[in-house]
């Protein structure tokens, strides 16, 4: 019986684990997907990196462990963010350019 339970136990701390993990991956997939959308509409894809800035000063209070978030951090998704630029910038630039010509 208490193997069982600490089977059973470790069983549910390794599938919350795997799916929490794939929630944040899925959080990180629709950051890219949503920023790169925002910069076809020619908005400017740098103030979604001040929008998380800004929320993380805002949440700077306890936060439990980062394994058992369902969302990245302000941070992960700061850095994220920061690395996509140099592929975002360039659809902005794009579509201002658009939006000049009409």
């Amino acid at each position: 019986k208490k193997n069982h339970d600490l089977l059973l136990t470790a069983y549910g701390v390794a599938a919350t684990g795997s799916i929490l993990a794939f929630s944040r991956t899925h959080e990180s997939e629709a950051d890219f997907i949503g920023i790169r959308y925002a910069a076809r509409a020619g908005y400017d894809p740098r103030a979604a990196i001040t929008f998380w800035e800004k929320m993380a000063k805002e949440g700077s209070g306890p936060k439990g462990p980062a394994f058992l978030s369902t969302h990245p951090s302000p941070d992960r998704r700061i850095a994220d963010l920061q690395g996509w630029m140099q592929q975002t910038l360039p659809l902005y630039e794009a579509a201002r350019r658009r939006q000049q010509l009409k």
